[in-house]
C-alpha cells in the first residue's frame, strides 16, 4: 500500500478511537452500565426517563397522517431484509470456508439496546428495534461483500466512490497491473488472518 495512504488511514483510525473514547466518557455521565452487550440504568435514571415517556394511545392519536400512511410501506421492507439476511448468511457459511475468508460475526453488527430506554413507548421501541435490525444488517452485509471484493477484485475504481467500505483503501490502484498481480495473494491472506484476530 502507498505509504501516504497508510499514514492517512492510521490517522483516521486514531481519530475514530478518540471519538469512541469521548462517546464512552459521555455514556459514563448517564450513570449507566453498558458492558457485556446489556444496558443497566440506575433506578433514579429510569424514573427520570419515564417522566418523558408519551403513552402509546396519546402517541397514536397525535401521529401525523403522513406517518400513518407510510407505515405499511416502511414495515413491508422487513420481508426483503429477512431474505437478504438469510441469503447472505448462507452465502458466507458456504463460500467463505472454501475461500479461506474469516466469517463475519453477525452479532457484532446487530445491536438492540434501545429497548432499555424508559422514555420510549412500545411502538417507539418497536421502531427502534426495526431500525437497529435494518442498519445492523446492512453493515453486516457490507462487510461480507467487502471481504468478497477483497478476495476476488481488490482494485480501486477509476472514479471516486461515495463512502467506500473500510477495506477499499487497501486495494490496488486502478490500472496498476503489476501491483495487482503482486498484491492479490497478500490481500487474500489478510482475510484468512482475520479469523485468528477475532478469537
Amino acid at each position: 500500500m502507498n505509504p501516504r495512504i497508510q499514514e492517512l488511514l492510521d490517522r483516521i483510525r486514531q481519530i475514530e478511537e478518540e471519538l469512541e473514547r469521548e462517546v464512552k466518557r459521555r455514556r459514563g455521565e448517564l450513570n449507566a452500565d453498558f458492558e457485556q452487550r446489556r444496558v443497566f440504568f440506575a433506578r433514579e435514571i429510569k424514573q427520570q426517563q419515564r417522566r418523558f415517556k408519551t403513552g402509546l394511545l396519546t402517541y397514536l392519536l397525535h401521529a401525523e397522517w403522513r406517518h400513518l400512511v407510510s407505515a405499511p410501506f416502511v414495515y413491508a421492507v422487513i420481508i426483503p431484509l429477512l431474505l437478504l439476511d438469510l441469503f447472505v448468511s448462507l452465502y458466507q457459511r458456504v463460500c467463505f470456508p472454501l475461500y479461506r475468508i474469516a466469517r463475519v460475526r453477525r452479532r457484532d453488527y446487530l445491536v438492540y439496546d434501545r429497548g432499555a430506554l424508559a422514555y420510549l413507548n412500545l411502538l417507539e421501541k418497536l421502531n427502534c428495534l426495526y431500525c437497529s435490525y435494518a442498519n445492523g444488517l446492512v453493515a453486516y452485509v457490507r462487510e461480507v461483500v467487502a471481504r468478497t471484493e477483497q478476495y476476488w477484485c481488490p482494485i480501486k475504481h477509476a472514479r471516486r466512490t461515495l463512502q467506500p467500505h473500510e477495506r477499499y483503501h487497501g486495494f490496488v490502484d486502478y490500472g496498476n497491473a503489476a501491483a495487482y498481480r503482486a498484491e492479490l495473494r497478500a490481500l487474500r491472506a489478510e482475510l484468512a488472518a482475520l479469523d485468528a484476530e477475532s478469537r
